[in-house]
Protein backbone atom coordinates (compact mmCIF):
# COMPACT_ATOMS: atom_id res chain seq x y z
CA UNK A 1 0.00 0.00 0.00
CA UNK A 2 2.40 2.27 0.63
CA UNK A 3 4.02 1.84 -2.98
CA UNK A 4 0.82 3.10 -4.21
CA UNK A 5 0.98 5.97 -2.21
CA UNK A 6 2.43 9.60 -3.45
CA UNK A 7 5.21 11.15 -1.81
CA UNK A 8 4.45 14.63 -1.19
CA UNK A 9 6.88 17.35 -2.28
CA UNK A 10 6.28 20.07 -0.22
CA UNK A 11 6.74 23.57 -0.53
CA UNK A 12 10.42 25.19 -1.50
CA UNK A 13 11.58 27.52 1.31
CA UNK A 14 11.15 31.17 0.96
CA UNK A 15 13.71 32.38 -1.01
CA UNK A 16 16.07 34.28 1.50
CA UNK A 17 17.23 38.13 1.11
CA UNK A 18 18.88 40.88 3.02
CA UNK A 19 18.13 45.00 3.14
CA UNK A 20 20.55 47.35 1.10
CA UNK A 21 22.07 49.50 3.57
CA UNK A 22 19.66 52.61 2.71
CA UNK A 23 16.67 50.19 3.47
CA UNK A 24 18.03 49.28 6.41
CA UNK A 25 18.80 52.94 7.93
CA UNK A 26 15.20 53.26 6.79
CA UNK A 27 14.15 50.13 8.90
CA UNK A 28 16.05 51.42 11.74
CA UNK A 29 14.40 54.90 11.86
CA UNK A 30 10.88 53.43 11.27
CA UNK A 31 11.38 51.24 14.14
CA UNK A 32 12.21 54.60 16.68
CA UNK A 33 9.00 54.59 18.76
CA UNK A 34 7.89 51.58 18.43
CA UNK A 35 7.89 48.30 20.98
CA UNK A 36 10.52 46.68 18.65
CA UNK A 37 12.80 49.19 18.51
CA UNK A 38 15.49 47.59 20.73
CA UNK A 39 14.60 44.20 19.61
CA UNK A 40 14.86 45.10 15.68
CA UNK A 41 18.63 47.39 16.20
CA UNK A 42 20.04 44.37 18.35
CA UNK A 43 19.02 42.02 15.22
CA UNK A 44 20.35 44.14 12.88
CA UNK A 45 23.46 45.41 14.02
CA UNK A 46 24.35 42.12 16.11
CA UNK A 47 22.97 39.52 13.90
CA UNK A 48 21.54 37.59 16.71
CA UNK A 49 18.95 35.15 16.05
CA UNK A 50 15.54 35.71 16.87
CA UNK A 51 15.20 32.87 19.07
CA UNK A 52 18.82 33.91 20.91
CA UNK A 53 17.13 37.66 21.63
CA UNK A 54 13.80 36.63 22.97
CA UNK A 55 15.85 34.34 25.72
CA UNK A 56 17.99 37.31 26.43
CA UNK A 57 17.93 38.45 30.19
CA UNK A 58 19.11 41.84 31.36
CA UNK A 59 21.56 39.64 33.43
CA UNK A 60 23.30 38.67 30.29
CA UNK A 61 23.24 42.59 28.85
CA UNK A 62 26.35 44.65 29.91
CA UNK A 63 25.35 47.96 28.68
CA UNK A 64 28.55 49.99 30.89
CA UNK A 65 31.43 47.48 29.97
CA UNK A 66 34.84 48.19 31.57
CA UNK A 67 36.20 51.29 30.16
CA UNK A 68 39.48 50.82 32.91
CA UNK A 69 40.47 47.58 31.96
CA UNK A 70 43.65 46.77 29.83
CA UNK A 71 42.51 46.45 27.02
CA UNK A 72 39.32 47.70 27.78
CA UNK A 73 35.80 45.44 28.21
CA UNK A 74 32.77 47.13 25.74
CA UNK A 75 29.35 46.55 26.44
CA UNK A 76 28.43 43.45 25.14
CA UNK A 77 25.40 40.82 25.38
CA UNK A 78 25.66 36.69 26.55
CA UNK A 79 24.17 35.18 23.84
CA UNK A 80 23.68 32.09 25.75
CA UNK A 81 20.77 30.81 25.57
CA UNK A 82 17.68 30.46 23.22
CA UNK A 83 14.27 29.68 23.30
CA UNK A 84 14.49 26.31 21.45
CA UNK A 85 12.64 23.30 23.81
CA UNK A 86 16.23 22.50 25.85
CA UNK A 87 16.92 26.17 26.07
CA UNK A 88 20.60 25.95 24.33
CA UNK A 89 21.99 27.80 21.59
CA UNK A 90 21.78 25.93 18.50
CA UNK A 91 24.95 24.82 18.38
CA UNK A 92 27.92 25.26 21.33
CA UNK A 93 29.59 27.41 18.69
CA UNK A 94 26.22 29.83 18.54
CA UNK A 95 26.89 30.67 22.46
CA UNK A 96 28.52 33.61 22.00
CA UNK A 97 29.45 36.93 23.81
CA UNK A 98 28.85 40.39 21.35
CA UNK A 99 29.96 43.37 21.71
CA UNK A 100 27.27 46.07 21.25
CA UNK A 101 27.20 48.88 18.44
CA UNK A 102 27.07 52.35 20.48
CA UNK A 103 23.43 52.28 18.36
CA UNK A 104 22.84 49.17 20.34
CA UNK A 105 23.96 50.39 24.04
CA UNK A 106 21.63 53.60 23.33
CA UNK A 107 18.30 51.74 22.05
CA UNK A 108 19.14 49.12 25.12
CA UNK A 109 19.55 52.12 27.78
CA UNK A 110 16.39 53.55 26.67
CA UNK A 111 14.37 49.71 26.61
CA UNK A 112 15.67 48.92 29.97
CA UNK A 113 14.38 52.24 31.12
CA UNK A 114 11.08 52.26 29.62
CA UNK A 115 10.55 49.00 31.37
CA UNK A 116 11.02 50.45 34.40
CA UNK A 117 14.52 49.22 35.09
CA UNK A 118 13.50 45.53 35.92
CA UNK A 119 15.48 42.79 37.65
CA UNK A 120 18.25 40.69 36.00
CA UNK A 121 16.40 37.64 35.66
CA UNK A 122 13.20 39.57 33.28
CA UNK A 123 13.69 38.98 29.86
CA UNK A 124 14.83 41.90 27.71
CA UNK A 125 12.28 41.64 25.16
CA UNK A 126 8.70 40.69 26.57
CA UNK A 127 5.20 40.72 26.13
CA UNK A 128 2.98 43.21 28.29
CA UNK A 129 2.45 41.28 30.96
CA UNK A 130 5.83 39.74 31.47
CA UNK A 131 6.10 36.72 29.16
CA UNK A 132 8.08 35.31 26.82
CA UNK A 133 7.59 36.77 23.04
CA UNK A 134 6.83 34.30 20.26
CA UNK A 135 7.52 34.73 16.34
CA UNK A 136 3.68 35.71 16.22
CA UNK A 137 3.85 38.52 18.80
CA UNK A 138 7.28 39.67 16.83
CA UNK A 139 6.31 39.34 13.66
CA UNK A 140 2.70 41.25 14.18
CA UNK A 141 5.02 44.20 15.42
CA UNK A 142 7.37 44.09 13.15
CA UNK A 143 5.06 44.26 9.98
CA UNK A 144 3.62 47.88 10.99
CA UNK A 145 7.68 48.84 11.32
CA UNK A 146 8.39 47.77 7.72
CA UNK A 147 5.51 49.88 6.22
CA UNK A 148 6.87 52.72 8.15
CA UNK A 149 10.13 52.70 6.25
CA UNK A 150 8.36 52.14 2.83
CA UNK A 151 9.01 48.60 2.51
CA UNK A 152 6.38 45.75 1.62
CA UNK A 153 5.34 44.46 4.59
CA UNK A 154 4.81 40.95 2.95
CA UNK A 155 8.30 40.51 1.95
CA UNK A 156 10.26 40.78 5.28
CA UNK A 157 10.31 38.87 8.45
CA UNK A 158 12.33 39.33 11.26
CA UNK A 159 14.76 36.40 10.50
CA UNK A 160 15.92 38.74 7.09
CA UNK A 161 18.21 41.01 9.95
CA UNK A 162 20.62 38.15 10.42
CA UNK A 163 20.70 37.97 6.61
CA UNK A 164 20.84 41.58 6.25
CA UNK A 165 23.50 41.84 9.11
CA UNK A 166 25.84 39.37 6.98
CA UNK A 167 25.35 41.16 4.02
CA UNK A 168 26.12 44.53 5.28
CA UNK A 169 29.40 43.46 6.84
CA UNK A 170 30.53 41.12 3.44
CA UNK A 171 29.96 44.49 1.62
CA UNK A 172 32.25 46.56 3.73
CA UNK A 173 34.91 43.99 3.50
CA UNK A 174 34.87 41.65 6.56
CA UNK A 175 36.42 38.51 5.65
CA UNK A 176 33.93 35.13 6.38
CA UNK A 177 36.01 33.94 9.23
CA UNK A 178 35.03 36.78 11.19
CA UNK A 179 31.34 36.69 9.89
CA UNK A 180 30.97 33.29 10.58
CA UNK A 181 32.51 33.81 13.98
CA UNK A 182 29.50 36.72 14.64
CA UNK A 183 27.22 34.29 13.67
CA UNK A 184 28.00 31.44 16.22
CA UNK A 185 28.57 29.09 13.58
CA UNK A 186 31.63 25.95 13.84
CA UNK A 187 32.99 27.11 10.65
CA UNK A 188 32.43 29.17 7.30
CA UNK A 189 30.76 26.26 5.53
CA UNK A 190 27.67 26.78 7.19
CA UNK A 191 27.79 30.76 6.77
CA UNK A 192 28.74 29.77 2.85
CA UNK A 193 25.49 27.71 2.73
CA UNK A 194 22.99 29.66 4.57
CA UNK A 195 23.98 32.93 3.53
CA UNK A 196 25.78 32.30 0.17
CA UNK A 197 23.47 35.36 -1.55
CA UNK A 198 23.99 37.62 1.09
CA UNK A 199 27.72 37.18 1.24
CA UNK A 200 29.98 39.19 -1.88
CA UNK A 201 30.46 37.45 -4.91
CA UNK A 202 33.82 38.95 -5.83
CA UNK A 203 36.79 38.28 -3.31
CA UNK A 204 39.01 41.88 -3.78
CA UNK A 205 41.63 41.63 -1.61
CA UNK A 206 44.12 39.79 -3.43
CA UNK A 207 43.33 41.99 -6.49
CA UNK A 208 43.77 45.36 -4.38
CA UNK A 209 47.41 44.26 -2.72
CA UNK A 210 48.41 42.97 -6.03
CA UNK A 211 48.07 46.51 -7.81
CA UNK A 212 49.44 48.07 -4.49
CA UNK A 213 52.63 45.95 -5.08
CA UNK A 214 52.90 46.22 -9.38
CA UNK A 215 50.38 48.81 -10.36
CA UNK A 216 49.24 48.78 -13.96
CA UNK A 217 50.94 47.33 -16.59
CA UNK A 218 52.74 50.53 -18.39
Amino acid sequence: MVALCAVPTGRSGRPSKSLTFDQALALLVAAEGSSLHAYIVLSLLTGARTEELRALTWARVDLAGDPDRNPPTPPAIQVWRSVRVDGDTKTKKSRRTLALPARCVSALTAHHEHQGRPDDDCLVFASTAGTALDRHNVLRAFRPVVAKADLDPRDWTPRELRHSFVSLLSDSGMSIEQIADLCGHSGTTVTEGVYRHQLRPVLLSGAITMDQLFGAEA
